[in-house]
C-alpha cells in the first residue's frame, strides 16, 4: 500500500524548508535567507502516531529564479500536489497577506488534495493579530506554527493524525542498496535518477548547478527497492559562489559516507578534471565501493573505444583503478540497468568474509614477494598475522611489531596483492595495522 502524501508549498522564504525539518527532525532540506533555494522535491518517510506518511518540500511558487527555472520549479510543484492527500500551504505571519499568496491559493483551488493554511513565523504573540487575515485565501483559519522555534509542532502533528486517520500505513521495507549519485556540474547526475525513477523526479537543465539539496529517490529493480541519492554537483571549492553552494558541497560529501555504492559521473564530453579527482579521493577515503560512469558515451563515439577510455581513466584516476567502468547514456536511458547490476555486484563483494587462514596464506605469500623494508633507517616492520574485523567495507587487522614503520607504499602493496587473490577485486580494503599483543606465532 502507497503511503499518503503531504506536500508543503507556498511562496517564497516563508519558511517551507524549516518546517520540513521541524518535522522530519532532522536537518534535511537546505534553509538559507536566499530565495530559491529548493528546487527540486525533496521528500522524507514521516511518523504520526502508529502510522507513516511521505512528507514532501517543494520550491517556492513564484520566484523569479536567477537560472531561469522558474517553470520547471513549478512544474515540479505541482507534481507533488497532484500525488497529495493533504497540502500545508505555508504564508508568512510576520509579512502579512501577498499577492503571491493569493497567486499560489488559486494553483490549490485547481489540483485535488485537502489544504491547510500554516501561518508560520509567529515568534511572538504579536504576530497572532495578523494570522485571521489568511482566511481570504478560502481554506479556512489558518494555524499558527514557529517552524524556527517550533511553536505549534504539537497541535500540528494532531492534525496531521487526525487528517490521515485510515490513508497513513505501515513504515516501508528498508532499501536493500543506497547508492550515491556524484559528479562535477552538469554531468548528468538528475538525468540518471529521472532515468531509475521513471519520471521526472529531479529538475534536468543545461544551466549548472540545478540541484542544491541531496534528494533520496526510491526505485524498484528487479522486486527490489533501492534508493539513489541525486546530489548537487561539486566544483572547485574556491570558486563556491555562496552559502547554498557550500551547503550542496557538503552535502554531496554527506551522501558519500551514508551510500553502500557510489556511482561517480564522468562526462566523456570533457577530459577528466580536478574535481572528477577530488571526488575520487573522497569516495576512496570513505572506502565506499565505486562505479565509474562514462556517462555522455553518444557525444563522445568516435573519439575514443572504450577500452582506450578505460585505460584513461586508470591513468587520471589510478587510485580507484580496481573500480568497474560503465558508459552510459543517461538521456536515453542507455546502459542504466547494467550499471546498477554492477553497483549491486560490488555491494555483494563489500560484505564478504574470508577465513583467516586463508588470508594469513595470501598474507605469507605477499610478503615473500616484496619484503618490508626499513624506514627512513630506522627498524624494519615485522608482519606477524592477520584476520578481518568487519565488512562494508572489508576491514583486516595486520599486527605488527610497530604499526608506524609500515609505510604508506608497502600499505598499498599489500591491498592492492590482497584484493587481486581475495574476494574483493572491484571494492576498497580498510588495512589498519596495529602492535601484536600477546604471544602469536610470526607469518
Amino acid at each position: 500500500m502507497a503511503l499518503p502524501v503531504v506536500a508543503i508549498v507556498g511562496r517564497p522564504n516563508v519558511g517551507k524548508s524549516s518546517l520540513f525539518n521541524l518535522l522530519t527532525r532532522r536537518r534535511i532540506s537546505i534553509v538559507d535567507p536566499t530565495a530559491g533555494v529548493t528546487r527540486d522535491r525533496v521528500t522524507a518517510i514521516c511518523q504520526v502516531g502508529e502510522s507513516y506518511y511521505e512528507l514532501v518540500d517543494t520550491g517556492g511558487y513564484g520566484i523569479v529564479d536567477r537560472d531561469d527555472l522558474s517553470e520547471h520549479i513549478e512544474r515540479q510543484i505541482e507534481y507533488a500536489v497532484a500525488r497529495a492527500q493533504l497540502v500545508l500551504f505555508v504564508v508568512d505571519a510576520r509579512e502579512g497577506l501577498t499577492p503571491l499568496d493569493r497567486a499560489t491559493a488559486e494553483l490549490l483551488r485547481r489540483l485535488p488534495g485537502r489544504v491547510r493554511v500554516l501561518a508560520n513565523k509567529v515568534e511572538d504573540p504579536r504576530h497572532l493579530a495578523g494570522v485571521g487575515e489568511f482566511v481570504a485565501l478560502g481554506f479556512g483559519e489558518a494555524m499558527p506554527v514557529s517552524a524556527l522555534h517550533g511553536d505549534g509542532r504539537s497541535a500540528l502533528l494532531e492534525y496531521l493524525e487526525s487528517e490521515l486517520a485510515g490513508l497513513a500505513g505501515e513504515m516501508p521495507a528498508e532499501p536493500e542498496m543506497k547508492i550515491a549519485i556524484v559528479g562535477k556540474r552538469n554531468a548528468g547526475k538528475s538525468t540518471l535518477v529521472n532515468a531509475l525513477a521513471g519520471e521526472e523526479r529531479v529538475i534536468v537543465s543545461e544551466v549548472p548547478g540545478t540541484t542544491r539539496d541531496a534528494i533520496d529517490v526510491r526505485f524498484e529493480v528487479d522486486g527490489r527497492t533501492l534508493v539513489a541519492i541525486d546530489t548537487a554537483g561539486v566544483r572547485k571549492k574556491r570558486r563556491l559562489a555562496d552559502d547554498v553552494e557550500f551547503y550542496a558541497f557538503t552535502r554531496a560529501e554527506k551522501s558519500i559516507r551514508r551510500a553502500d555504492v557510489v556511482l561517480l559521473l564522468i562526462d566523456a564530453t570533457v577530459p577528466v578534471g580536478q574535481v572528477d579527482k577530488k571526488l575520487a579521493q573522497m569516495v576512496l577515503a570513505e572506502h565506499k565501493p565505486a562505479v565509474l560512469v562514462v556517462n555522455k558515451w553518444d557525444l563522445a563515439k568516435g573519439k575514443a573505444s572504450t577500452p582506450e577510455y578505460g585505460k584513461y581513466l586508470q591513468e587520471v584516476l589510478p587510485y580507484l583503478d580496481f573500480a568497474p567502468v560503465t558508459f552510459t547514456t543517461a538521456r536515453d536511458g542507455r546502459n542504466i540497468h547494467p550499471t546498477i547490476e554492477v553497483a549491486g555486484a560490488l555491494f555483494k563483494q563489500a560484505r564478504q568474509r574470508v577465513g583467516t587462514g586463508q588470508l594469513n596464506q595470501l598474507l605469507q605469500e605477499a610478503i615473500a614477494e616484496n619484503q618490508p623494508r626499513p624506514r627512513r633507517g630506522r627498524k624494519t616492520p615485522r608482519v606477524y598475522y592477520a584476520t578481518q574485523v568487519a565488512v562494508a567495507p572489508p576491514t583486516i587487522v595486520v599486527f605488527v611489531n610497530v604499526p608506524t614503520l609500515v609505510t604508506p607504499n608497502y600499505e598499498r602493496f599489500l591491498q592492492n596483492r590482497l584484493r587481486d587473490r581475495l574476494p574483493f577485486e572491484e571494492v576498497p580494503i580498510r588495512l589498519l595495522f596495529r602492535a601484536r599483543r600477546g604471544r602469536a606465532a610470526a607469518v
